[in-house]
C-alpha cells in the first residue's frame, strides 16, 4: 500500500500551505488525508476548503489525531507553534510507554513570513523530525538559539516557504494596468489605520484611471481566519464614499491573480513573496511606519518598503539581492520538493534514530517534556488547561464559529466603543475547551 501523510491545519493560511506539499506527496505516490483537530479553536468555511480543491476536511479530537498520527508514515503540522509543541512532546510521551517499530515522520514549518515571536516559535516546533524553515536569516537565528540550549540542528531543513519557487523569476518591466492590494486580518488592527489605507488606494484609482485597482481581502465578511479581523475591507470602504469605477474588492485567490497582475502593494502579507517570486513588482508600503504591530520590521532589509506617494507616483523600488538570497533558497528543487524528499529519507530511518529523539533528548526539550508530564500529576491550580480531558468540549468550536459569524451583525448594531469592549472580553476567553 502506498505511504500515508496525514496534514494537520486549523485555519485557511494553514490549509494552503499544506495541500501545497499534498500535491508533491502524491506526485511521489503517496496518499494524504486532511485532518482538523476538533477540540481546539479553528476557522475553515466550506468556501475555504472548496478554494484548495478539497470537498471536504475530517475533523477528529485531538486525543484521536495523536493515535490515528502513530498509523501514519508522516505528519504534517500547520498548526500554531503551542500546539505543535503539545503534540511532539505528547507523542513522545506515548512512544515512551508504548513503543513501537513504526512511527511517523513529523514535519513542522511556518504557514508565512515570521513577525513575531521568532524564538519562541522555533522552541515550539523544536520537537519535530523536520523543521521547514523558510529563509536563510531564520536558520541562522534558530542554530544560534539552538547552540546556546543545547539543541542540536538535525531537523532543520532550508527548504524555501512551500509557497514559493526555488528561484525567483525576472523582474517584469512592462506598463502597470492591474494594480492588487493584499489586505490583512489585523495590519493595521484599528479601523482609522485600515480606513487611511483603504482611502490611499482609492486616491491611486483616481491618480490612474486606466488602471484597474484591485483589493483582495484575506476573507470574505463572517468568515474567519487564524488573526481575528475587527473591520472588514467591505465594511470600511462603505464609509469612505463611492469608489472610482477601476477600483473592485475581489476574493479570488492571491495564486490565481499574480497572472494578471503588475504590482502588489501590501503591507508585510506573504503575499507580497509570492508575488516577487513571480516576478510581479512588489511594494511593502509604511505610510503607517516600521513597527513590530505591522510586521513590516523583517521586510526592511527587501529594499521593496516605500510610501504610497511613491507608489502613486510610479517609483517602485528594486529588491535587495542579498535579501532574494536568504528568501528564495536556490538549487535544483522547489521548497515542497525539498521538504517531502527529507521525509522520504528518513522514513527509511530507524525510527528510533530520527531527529525528534534526539533533540529530545537534548537538556531543552527533555526538560519541557518532563515539566509536561509532572504538570499532570499535580494539584488541578497548576495543571496546563490544554491537557485535560476533552470529552465535555465538543460545544466549544461551534460557539466560536457562531460568535464569529455574529461579530459582523454586532458591530453594525452596537456603538463601536461597546463593541470593542465586547471584542476584548471575548478576547479573553480560552482558546481551547477546558
Amino acid at each position: 500500500m502506498p505511504p500515508h501523510v496525514m496534514l494537520v491545519a486549523a485555519y485557511d493560511s494553514q490549509l494552503k500551505w499544506v495541500m501545497s506539499l499534498a500535491g508533491e506527496f502524491e506526485r511521489r505516490g503517496w496518499r494524504y488525508s486532511v485532518v482538523v483537530p476538533a477540540d481546539v479553536r479553528s476557522a475553515l468555511s466550506a468556501e475555504q476548503v472548496a478554494a484548495v480543491g478539497l470537498d471536504d476536511v475530517r475533523r477528529v479530537p485531538w486525543r484521536q489525531l495523536l493515535g490515528r498520527a502513530r498509523l501514519a508514515d508522516c505528519v504534517v503540522l500547520a498548526l500554531q507553534g503551542t500546539l505543535v509543541a503539545r503534540f511532539t512532546d505528547e507523542l513522545q510521551l506515548i512512544r515512551r510507554a508504548a513503543p513501537a517499530d513504526h512511527e511517523p515522520v513529523v514535519v513542522a514549518g511556518w504557514v508565512g513570513i515570521i513577525i513575531e515571536k521568532l524564538v519562541a516559535g522555533y522552541l515550539d516546533r523544536a520537537g519535530a523530525d523536520v523543521v521547514a524553515v523558510n529563509s536563510a536569516d531564520n536558520l541562522r537565528a534558530f542554530t544560534e538559539t539552538g547552540r546556546w540550549l543545547g539543541i542540536p540542528p538535525d531537523n532543520l531543513l532550508l527548504s524555501g516557504l512551500p509557497l514559493l519557487p526555488a528561484h525567483p523569476e525576472p523582474g517584469a518591466t512592462g506598463p502597470i494596468r492591474t494594480v492588487l492590494f493584499a489586505d490583512q486580518p489585523t495590519v493595521p488592527r484599528d479601523r482609522w489605520d485600515r480606513a487611511y489605507v483603504y482611502q490611499r488606494l482609492l486616491d491611486y484609482a483616481h491618480a490612474h484611471p486606466d488602471r484597474r485597482v484591485l483589493l483582495k481581502p484575506r476573507h470574505r465578511p463572517g468568515e474567519g481566519t487564524f488573526h481575528v479581523m475587527q473591520d472588514h475591507p467591505e465594511t470600511v470602504l462603505r464609509q469612505l464614499g463611492p469608489v472610482p469605477a477601476n477600483f473592485a474588492v475581489v476574493y479570488d485567490s492571491v495564486t490565481t491573480l499574480l497572472p494578471a497582475t503588475d504590482l502588489v502593494l501590501t503591507v508585510s502579507s506573504t503575499a507580497g513573496l509570492e508575488a516577487v517570486g513571480a516576478g510581479v513588482r512588489t511594494v511593502f508600503v509604511a505610510d503607517l511606519g516600521i513597527h513590530e504591530k505591522h510586521g513590516n520590521q523583517v521586510l526592511v532589509e527587501s529594499g521593496l518598503v516605500a510610501g504610497f506617494a511613491d507608489v502613486i507616483a510610479d517609483r517602485i523600488p528594486q529588491a535587495n539581492p542579498a535579501w532574494l538570497d536568504d528568501v528564495f533558497v536556490g538549487g535544483d528543487l522547489r521548497p515542497a520538493a525539498r521538504i517531502v524528499a527529507r521525509v522520504e529519507e528518513l522514513l527509511d530511518t530507524d525510527p528510533a534514530e530520527r531527529p525528534s529523539r534526539t533533540v529530545a533528548a537534548g537538556r531543552y526539550l527533555s526538560g519541557r517534556i518532563a515539566v509536561r508530564e509532572l504538570r499532570r500529576s499535580l494539584p488541578p491550580v497548576a495543571r496546563d488547561p490544554a491537557d485535560a480531558p476533552r470529552n465535555a468540549g465538543r460545544w466549544w468550536p461551534l460557539l466560536f464559529s457562531v460568535a464569529r459569524r455574529g461579530d459582523h451583525l454586532l458591530r453594525a448594531l452596537l456603538p463601536a466603543r461597546w463593541h470593542r469592549a465586547a471584542l476584548n472580553a471575548w478576547r479573553r476567553l480560552p482558546t481551547a475547551a477546558p
